[in-house]
Formats: structure tokens, C-alpha cells, sequence
């Protein structure tokens, strides 16, 4: 693990002036995507005292020049440790002590101070500002235990909210898995016939691979889908879920007032209500932090939204590599499903078009399956399931034959035994 000093660039008078709100204010136009030029501009300061506070963060406090005291060179440690959630003081000393810096509790505590400040500070500040029409979409998932045909069931709502109008769309979901969000925000698009500038996200694993220095590296597929309809992801950070607290709301408006009901008699009823609930009530209330109905603003924000044309939508064809496994399969969304057994080995071009799965070799279809639902299922042809029948092995471990005597024979020249 690298350790960084911290950087003298950063104790300039003017940086060292700024207030909390003004700090807030500038992180929170950060996570929107604000360029350093536009954040200046906002709140007043120079480009160069802007950049300085964004590369040391919003945590950081400085001294008045006195000599740096025992645990000062890992300031940034100590600041990616909790904002990736490790306060425990105990816990940063003893991880110090292995790397042999040896300091009692009480140091570690004192280091950790200004770092829980901050952050208690930030939690009771609120920077109230107006997201610009077309400029972003937050998106989330809450959860709810629902009577559905008699049944008690957990279902999963989701809920993509429009900053400007604040105009939502809500489904629910059986599950959690990458698809589901990606149905979801394509729907979304949808609904709304446009697609945001910024798709604002939390740090749900299908979403948000890991966190590098701070900054969210976004799983390669969720990065796929963006890139496919030209939106920019950005996650909130960590424990800062107030950072996209129009979705926030919105979910638990939509559990308490879509979902106060008792119960329905199918999905499909559950279904056809939340289509008429956002069209009759969520579209229509007075939303209380605008003043205004958000089917009323959403022309606004429709015109700045980007059309979606005839683009394709990213879920009618996905397009994978998959080298088959030692037991004839290949993994698809933590599901396996078969293929014939002569391919053991081979990397196969696979298509998932709608709710099918199609496995091709040089073009050739050799495998179709239905999308299951589930997750770590295995999905078996019976046809692909053969054993030495017409001289073709069973599917079986590693270093088995798989291939017909003949074939052996008409290589060397004569006949199988």
C-alpha cells in the first residue's frame, strides 16, 4: 500500500478561507459533473482554488503552517479509509502497527477528528439547488413486502426520477440483478422519450465494479449500456446517499402512497396500477419542493432531453464471448446452460436477444435456451446430455475422449478397434 504525503500546494490563504457551505457546494456541483471552470464560476472563487480543493477532497483541514504532527503523511490514507467506510480507531491502528507505525489509540482518535467533523457537518448542511431540464436522472431500487394473490412476497420498486420536473417512473422487480437496473433506466428512457445528459446511481455492486482512489469504477456492462445510449454515469459517494436525495424521496413516496394499498390479485394487476398511479397522481401532485405539478414542467425538460430515434435498445441483442466448461456449459448472468458436448473447450459467439439465448459456431446456431429468470441455475437440452452412444463420449472430466474412434482412425490411416 502507497502512502501520499499530503500536498504543500494545497495551503494557499484563500483555500485555507473557504466555509463549509462553500465546500459543500462545491462537492455537491461536482457530483452532478460540473466542470472545474462552471463550479467556479457558481460560487465565486478561482479556477485554481477549486481544483485544489477538489483534489484533496472535502474532508481535509489545514494548519497554520506549524510543524506537521505524527500521522500528517497519511492524511489521504486515513481519508480513503472512511470514505470507504473504516472508522473504527481502533481498527486504522492496528492496520498502521502491520505497515510498522506503532502510535497509540488516543493519536489515532485525534487523527480521525476533523475527518467525523466534516462529515457530521456535511450531514446536517443541505446545499438547495436546481438541477438544469435534460441534465439528470437518479435512479434506485427500494424494497417492500407486497400481498400478491393472497401471498406475502418481497418485490424490489424501482424508481428513476427527472431532477427538473422531478416527473418518475416506477416498476417493480422480482430481483436485484444487473439486468433488472438496466431494464429499468431503458424503460425509463422510454417513458420519459428521452435520455438525461447524467444518470445519477448509488454504489450497488451490478452497477459500481469497486471504488479506485476514491473515484467509482463502473462494472463493464452497466459502462456498455451508458456508452450504447450516449448518458454519463456517476455514483454518489459512499455513505452520502442524500447526494441523490430526489430518488431517495421519491422511493419512499412511491412505497407509501403507490404501495399503501393491502394487496393485488397478480403482478400483472400490480402492473397496470403503477401505470395509472404515475400518470393520475405522481404526474399530477403538487410536487412541495417546486410548487408545480412535474407533468407541468416536463416539456422544459423534454426538449432538453435526448431523442431516442430508432436506436436499438441495448437489451434486444447482447452480444458475449463464453469458452464452454469442462461439463458442456456456459456461464450467462451466473446461470449455466448446455451446449452439445463436441464443443467442450471452444469459445463460442452467444446472442441474447428478448427472453432467448442462442449459442452459434462460425453462424451456425448449435444451442437455444430460454433467459432464466433466477440466478446460479442450470439449464440443460436433454438432447446435449449423450453418452458413448454412435462413439461420441459423455460429457466428462478433462482429458476424456470426446470425439468419435474414426476420427482417431482416419487420422494414423486404418480402423478403430
Amino acid at each position: 500500500m502507497e502512502f501520499e504525503p499530503r500536498d504543500a500546494g494545497l495551503h494557499k490563504p484563500e483555500a485555507r478561507m473557504l466555509g463549509d457551505g462553500a465546500v459543500a457546494q462545491i462537492f455537491a456541483l461536482l457530483n452532478l459533473g460540473w466542470s472545474i471552470r462552471k463550479i467556479a464560476r457558481e460560487v465565486g472563487l478561482s479556477r485554481n482554488t477549486v481544483r485544489d480543493w477538489v483534489r484533496g477532497g472535502p474532508d481535509r483541514s489545514y494548519g497554520n503552517g506549524s510543524r506537521a504532527g505524527l500521522l500528517d503523511r497519511y492524511y489521504f490514507w486515513f481519508q480513503n479509509q472512511f470514505n470507504a467506510g473504516v472508522r473504527n480507531a481502533d481498527v486504522l491502528r492496528q492496520e498502521l502497527e502491520a505497515i510498522g507505525v506503532s502510535v497509540s489509540l488516543r493519536t489515532v482518535e485525534r487523527a480521525l477528528r476533523p475527518f467525523r467533523q466534516s462529515y457530521e457537518r456535511a450531514e446536517q448542511a443541505t446545499v438547495r439547488f436546481e438541477t438544469p431540464p435534460g441534465k439528470q436522472m437518479q435512479v434506485d431500487f427500494g424494497e417492500k413486502w407486497l400481498q400478491i394473490g393472497g401471498v406475502r412476497q418481497k418485490r424490489y420498486v424501482f424508481v428513476a426520477t427527472l431532477g427538473y420536473s422531478r416527473r418518475c417512473h416506477i416498476e417493480i422487480s422480482g430481483s436485484l440483478r444487473q439486468r433488472d437496473w438496466i431494464m429499468g433506466i431503458e424503460r425509463a428512457f422510454q417513458h420519459f422519450e428521452g435520455v438525461p445528459e447524467i444518470l445519477l446511481t448509488d454504489n450497488a455492486k451490478p452497477l459500481v465494479d469497486r471504488r479506485k482512489a476514491g473515484i467509482p469504477v463502473f462494472h463493464p456492462e452497466f459502462d456498455a449500456f451508458c456508452r450504447h445510449w450516449g448518458t454519463v454515469p456517476r455514483a454518489c459517494q459512499p455513505f452520502r446517499a442524500k447526494t441523490k436525495g430526489k430518488v431517495e424521496r421519491s422511493v419512499g413516496y412511491a412505497k407509501g402512497n403507490a404501495l399503501g394499498r393491502e394487496g393485488w390479485e397478480s403482478d400483472e394487476a400490480l402492473d397496470e396500477h403503477l401505470v395509472w398511479w404515475m400518470l393520475n397522481v405522481a404526474d399530477t401532485r403538487i410536487h412541495g419542493t417546486t410548487g408545480e405539478r412535474p407533468i407541468d414542467r416536463f416539456p422544459a425538460e423534454k426538449a432538453a432531453l435526448r431523442p431516442m430515434g430508432n436506436h436499438p435498445s441495448y437489451l434486444r441483442v447482447r452480444h458475449l464471448s463464453r469458452t464452454v466448461a469442462a461439463d458442456g456449459r456456459i456461464d450467462v448472468d451466473t446461470n449455466r446452460y448446455s451446449v452439445p458436448p463436441q464443443f467442450i473447450g471452444a469459445t463460442l459467439e452467444v446472442t441474447i436477444e428478448a427472453d432467448t439465448i442462442q449459442v452459434f459456431c462460425q453462424d451456425q446456431v448449435i444451442a437455444e435456451h430460454p433467459v432464466h429468470p433466477g440466478r446460479r441455475q442450470v439449464i440443460e437440452d436433454p438432447g446435449h446430455v449423450v453418452s458413448f452412444t454412435n462413439g461420441i463420449a459423455r460429457v466428462g472430466k478433462p482429458g476424456e475422449i470426446r470425439r468419435p474412434l474414426s476420427h482417431y482412425a482416419a487420422i494414423v490411416g486404418g480402423e478403430a478397434w
